[in-house]
């Protein structure tokens, strides 16, 4: 490999949140990864998905959200992949991107975001303020059997995962469980947050554990405000999708134009709603301000027509299972007292339903500059704000994401064309049949971390070179003291067959094969004395490591290789 194709094959092994902007086709490596992993298929004998065979993809997606609340934790552990530097970091990538693009896009590097950001301190909410030097976080993404490991870890009863695990998670068990065709999974990316865009039903958007339906996204709730915090307010870095990437620093693009314009349509579709007296009441739900303006009727209850002030329905609203103007409304109304109720239409107030009709009447649209005076003048004498509550009516019904722009260059690239029929076995094999024509298939084995089939330079690389967690525990140890501290951790890789975790998945899950265990201290005694030449040889169940002396490891990778690691520079 030449210099650049190893930076980009060595970042499919550590796949760090800097490394997938530079590299974009890694996310859908991921993803791939993950697809091709025995785990996900496991989860298709679970009795919770069984139960569900020839029910929709929908509805198997639905259960999938709760499946993944319930195995999963959201990590926000800054340095759960150790410190790293940030002049280093924008030295190694300024060949592909200019210092200044990093330093303006990405949370690390300086990023603060537009006005939004800057009123909520969402440095400071992220836990990135304290890093103000150049010192940074290492902000890595995991495999499924990364996140899966976070049960080893202290202060971890489960599996987790960040944003990008999460959503390369969500997509590959969306295909694998749910079947959902992998041309229907779109993923998006902005520098604080990693999401996917599923085009099914109305559309569903997931968002790290959770996932947000059309409905969810307008009901207004904080929830809801916290999912639309990313699409609202960041500019989206990169599309990933099976056919390609569109990425907002590079010209080229290799996502299919037609793709690409379908998802903007039908993104836009799902952020965007139209006035109704549910939109209405979901509005008022999270602008509260404005509930003393407005009452909701029910023309036809069983205690006849009633009339009820905003925040009276509210305040019954907040301990009840139902809601308002939806098809439990009803129900609500019946948990209202009578005095909370009145007969007549209260003359101060403006009835929603009212409003929503006369809206549909004249065919006007809040968002539209023409049509807001006459929406204005009817609603001026009930709502003194009303510009302002016009206003932030049209911010809510509709969102304008900021995405790549359409003058790219879209070129000509193999797509993945994987049918959610495939078995396990037939995708590997698709896969593996297309590694030399398509890129982002032949990283996908680099991020399975497949070592039989894969050339071990990018491996050896990132193993010697980013695995600041390992360097840190060990810094007061002698190298035989850490040879004794692996030697008492459970022989036991993360990764099934003959693949291997990097040295900092071993000090963090404190766990690894003894292949995986030798990397580590090769790791360490580069990282002490450089000048040093280092030999490892791997014959079936045994691992000799030679540096200062020689240490022995048991493997049951049953790998046969022979590494010379030469000077840093070199390797």
């Amino acid at each position: 490999m030449n210099s650049d194709q190893l930076e980009k094959y060595s970042s499919a092994i550590t796949l760090s949140d800097m490394e997938i902007f530079v590299f974009p086709e890694l996310m859908f490596s991921l993803v791939l990864a993950n697809i091709i992993s025995p785990v996900i298929w496991q989860w298709r004998q679970l009795d919770c998905f069984k139960k569900l065979e020839g029910k929709s993809s929908y509805k198997k997606l639905m259960r999938l959200k709760q499946f993944i609340m319930d195995e999963y934790e959201f990590n926000l552990d800054l340095e759960t992949w150790g410190l790293t530097n940030q002049t280093e970091e924008l030295k190694r990538f300024e060949k592909f991107i200019s210092p200044e693009d990093i330093a303006g896009s990405n949370a690390l590097f300086g990023y603060h975001g537009d006005k939004y950001y800057f009123d909520v301190d969402i440095r400071k909410h992220f836990g990135l303020d304290k890093y103000d030097s150049n010192i940074i976080p290492y902000w890595k993404t995991e495999t499924i059997e990364a996140m899966n490991a976070f049960g080893f870890k202290q202060n971890y009863e489960k599996a987790a995962g960040e944003c990008v695990s999460l959503a390369a998670l969500y997509a590959a068990a969306a295909f694998v469980v749910c079947r959902i065709p992998l041309e229907d999974i779109y993923m998006i990316l902005t520098p604080l947050h990693s999401q996917n865009f599923v085009d099914t039903n109305s559309g569903v958007l997931t968002n790290n554990r959770r996932i947000a339906t059309k409905t969810m996204w307008f009901n207004g709730t904080a929830i809801s405000e916290k999912a639309q915090r990313a699409l609202r307010n960041e500019q989206v870095t990169i599309v990933a999708h099976n056919t390609g990437f569109v990425h907002c620093f590079y010209k080229d693009a290799t996502m299919k134009q037609s793709a690409y314009e379908h998802f903007a349509e039908q993104l836009g579709s799902y952020l965007s709603a139209d006035l109704s007296t549910l939109t209405l009441a979901n509005f008022l739900r999270c602008h509260r301000e404005y509930q003393r303006n407005f009452q909701f009727c029910c023309d036809q209850c069983k205690r006849g027509s009633k009339y009820a002030k905003a925040e009276v329905l509210f305040h019954y609203e907040h301990g009840s299972n139902f809601r308002i103007a939806d098809d439990t409304f009803e129900k609500l109304l019946e948990e209202v007292s009578d005095e909370d109720l009145s007969p007549d239409k209260l003359p101060d107030r403006m009835c929603c339903r009212q409003l929503c009709a006369f809206a549909d009447y004249e065919n006007l649209d809040v968002r539209g500059e023409s049509d807001r005076p006459a929406i204005r003048k009817y609603l001026a004498p009930f709502v003194p704000q009303v510009d302002k509550f016009l206003e932030e009516l049209g911010v809510f019904l509709h969102v304008e994401p900021k995405l790549p722009g359409f003058e790219k260059t879209f070129v000509d690239s193999p797509s993945i064309n994987l049918s959610a029929e495939y078995s396990r076995k037939q995708i590997i094999d698709y896969l593996g049949a297309i590694r030399k024509s398509s890129t982002t298939a032949d990283l996908a084995f680099y991020a399975y971390r497949d070592m039989e089939n894969c050339d071990w330079q990018p491996f050896i690389k990132a193993a010697i070179e980013r695995n600041p967690v390992s360097i840190e525990a060990t810094k007061s140890m002698s190298l035989d003291a850490v040879y004794n501290w692996l030697e008492q951790m459970e022989n036991d890789s993360i990764y099934d067959g003959k693949r291997l975790g990097q040295p900092d998945e071993v000090a963090n899950y404190k766990r690894g094969d003894g292949l995986e265990k030798a990397f580590l201290l090769a790791a360490v005694a580069r990282r002490r004395n450089p000048e040093q030449d280092i030999k490892m040889t791997a014959a079936n169940n045994n691992v000799l490591l030679e540096v200062e002396k020689k240490y022995e490891f048991r493997s049951d990778k049953r790998l046969t290789k022979e590494i010379k690691i030469p000077m840093v520079d070199s390797v």
